[in-house]
């Protein structure tokens, strides 16, 4: 059964830092590029980081650059995504998903995961 797991998602202050996990199981994740994806309470999804399958390149949301690091590890099938100064505005939950080409393009990904929450709040 192919399938992704997220987790690291919680409550944190302010500048804070989390790191989300990408587990997958079913399939091998370094053959596809990666993609953190976020949707907020009311907005549409929007494509936050991706990491390439080969080269491991990465693009950043504007919103996002400086701050949040996309890596992966091979060896454990896993993707993540460090997210350091945190604000409010980065609330939401968070999804990560597979796709033929690294893209911020929610449209673009599948085999989404059920997502973990995200909560940047004093």
């Amino acid at each position: 059964q192919l399938q992704v797991v997220e987790s690291g998602g919680g409550l944190v202050q302010p500048g804070g830092s989390l790191r989300l996990s990408c587990a997958a199981s079913g399939f091998t994740l370094g053959s596809y590029a990666v993609g953190w994806l976020r949707q907020a309470p009311g907005k549409e999804r929007e494509g936050v980081s991706c990491i390439s399958s080969i080269g491991g390149s990465t693009r950043y949301a504007d919103s996002v650059k400086g701050r949040f690091t996309i890596s992966r590890d091979n060896a454990k099938n896993t993707v993540y995504l460090q997210m350091d100064s945190l604000r409010p505005e980065d609330t939401a939950i968070y999804y990560c998903a597979r796709s033929p080409w690294a893209s911020l393009r929610a449209s673009l990904y599948d085999y989404w995961g059920q997502g973990t929450q995200v909560t940047v709040s004093s």
